[in-house]
């Protein structure tokens, strides 16, 4: 899952009470009192352990393709389909956690994941690595929503706000130490040591959890389980993601490749491809989930999503910034990896020092955000981060080459970073100002569950982006370099690694990383046009709310 969606949750716990808890503020257990700050430190070591899993993996991720083979759809899977299994189930994973109990749901989320570790640590192939990124996805939906809820319910007052400032730190810290554990893991022992370390960190937790987690559980947990919400937005964002990733591959309409799945087979020889086809059934899935949400709320039943929350301005277009912000963040962390391993040679480790840039910066800029939110007001510091944001970007699109050095990008990744931290501090409480108290934890989780699905789109759309793109750029070459250019392709530039192991292949290494650096410049481009949207719509959040938000809001 991705840190800003995470770490933005946390400011929503923190800036607003959920309603039950106020009640019960009065009354607090001696044992609760006593155990509290050692649960803290349990349920925010498994939650970094989750913010920590996806750094790891994308950092890791050049070396994973060399060695199992993988080609660039099946990369963008690996990124991709942990992040839409993560907001299909999030939802519905916080309605269960407040009916079984939440410590209950957090332990057998952790089972999840570590089983799910366990699988892709010990895969071979492509398929049962994928299929272990979706049992930890179910482990971390499971995670995510039990921890802040029980941290919600066990913290009261002032220790509520320290509380969640640990938290916000532990967090910070996590993703800060992702990439530099995972380029050392991988450099000094292999790439599936970023999978083996969670399974002694869950046995641990697991037990932990039995010893000083308390157990807690929502008063008024509502008639009935949206189970048909979840089908339909499983099926609805599943099929549009999958379409995404696949166009390049299967053909946007004309069939370019047969498609196997579930032992079915869609050929090539197809009148149509199958990608349109999945866009029509992803948008009928969609409508259909908004008419069934707004059905289960007619009838007083639980429902996934609360759709009158969207009538609030502020709510409805931050959430609409919250998604490309996710896109354009996810899609930088996609394709830089594997620009900086492939195109400028770098290892695994010093990528992960390059990398953890960005998380300096984040995690400087949220210490600072309070203070610039006090002068400017909240909204003001979400427009100036995504300023530094752009700004960030597009100096790498504009500077990418072979040539760059290490120390100039992660020199812009840290001011990438400070803008990331200055609007991920800010722009959910932002967003959740005008929520009504009672429905501050189903705003929590809607805000939750976009950043995911944006997470899953970010990496879905760069590699399709970068998929063209080198398309473009690997078409210009002539000689023995064209004669690489579709397993460049393929392989996501893999191909160029192994060649700069072999002697005489110089030349040709300096023409293919060339054309591999022209394609991540433009998939920056494109990571940039994701976050001017983000910026449009921060700023038409601001004009809305700008008569009544107070200063430091």
């Amino acid at each position: 899952m991705g840190r800003r969606g995470i770490v933005d949750t946390v400011e929503i716990m923190s800036a607003t009470s959920d309603l039950g808890a106020a009640e019960s503020a009065a009354t607090e257990p001696s044992d609760l009192r006593h155990n509290r700050w050692a649960a803290l430190v349990v349920l925010a070591v498994g939650l970094a352990m989750i913010v920590m899993d996806g750094t790891i993996v994308a950092v890791s991720l050049p070396t994973m393709i060399n060695e199992l083979k993988l080609d660039l759809t099946d990369a963008q899977w690996v990124n991709s389909l942990y992040s839409v299994v993560f907001a299909a189930l999030l939802l519905t994973a916080g309605s269960l956690g407040d009916r079984v109990g939440r410590r209950r749901l957090f332990i057998l989320g952790i089972v999840f994941f570590v089983a799910g570790s366990i699988w892709a640590a010990s895969s071979n192939d492509v398929t049962n690595l994928i299929s272990a990124r979706v049992i930890q996805a179910i482990g971390g939906a499971a995670i995510l929503p039990s921890t802040l809820s029980t941290v919600s319910d066990t913290f009261r007052g002032k220790s509520r706000a320290a509380a969640f400032g640990v938290w916000g730190a532990v967090i910070s810290g996590a993703a800060a130490l992702g990439p530099l554990l995972g380029g050392w893991l991988t450099s000094s022992f292999s790439w599936r040591w970023i999978f083996w370390v969670n399974v002694p960190v869950g046995i641990v937790l697991v037990i932990a959890a039995l010893i000083v987690v308390p157990e807690t559980r929502a008063a008024d947990k509502g008639r009935g389980f949206d189970v048909d919400g979840l089908l339909l937005s499983a099926i609805g964002f599943g099929a549009l993601v999958f379409a995404v990733i696949e166009g390049s591959t299967l053909g946007w309409w004309t069939p370019l490749a047969d498609l196997h799945l579930f032992g079915l087979t869609w050929s090539k020889d197809m009148p149509i491809s199958i990608v349109p086809i999945l866009l029509v059934i992803a948008l009928a899935a969609l409508v259909l989930f908004v008419f069934w949400e707004r059905h289960r709320a007619r009838v007083k039943r639980s429902a996934l999503l609360d759709l009158h929350l969207f009538r609030i301005p502020t709510f409805s277009w931050g959430n609409v910034a919250a998604m490309m912000i996710a896109i354009g963040e996810f899609g930088l962390i996609f394709v830089l990896p594997l620009y900086l391993v492939n195109a400028v040679g770098l290892g695994t480790l010093n990528t992960g020092f390059v990398m953890a840039g960005m998380a300096a910066g984040a995690f400087v800029s949220g210490a600072m955000a309070r203070h610039l939110a006090a002068k400017i007001g909240a909204t003001g510091t979400v427009l100036v981060g995504l300023v530094l944001e752009v700004i960030g970007v597009l100096l790498l699109a504009i500077t990418v080459t072979i040539e760059s050095s290490p120390w100039s990008i992660a020199g812009i990744l840290l001011i990438y970073g400070v803008g990331l931290g200055l609007a991920s501090a800010q722009l959910t409480s932002t967003v959740l100002r005008d929520i009504p108290l009672h429905a501050s934890g189903q705003g929590s989780a809607t805000q939750s569950t976009v950043r995911q699905v944006g997470a899953a789109f970010g990496s879905a759309v760069a590699g399709a982006v970068l998929s063209v793109a080198l398309g473009h750029a690997l078409g210009r070459l002539t000689g023995p370099a064209a004669e690489m250019a579709d397993a460049t392709r393929q392989s996501a530039g893999g191909v160029i690694a192994e060649l700069r192991t072999h002697d005489g292949t110089d030349d040709m290494v300096r023409e293919l990383s060339n054309a591999f650096s022209d394609a991540t410049s433009w998939t920056l481009y494109a990571t940039v046009g994701a976050l001017l949207l983000g910026l449009l719509a921060s700023t038409v959040v601001w004009f809305v709310s700008r008569r009544t938000e107070p200063v430091g809001g």
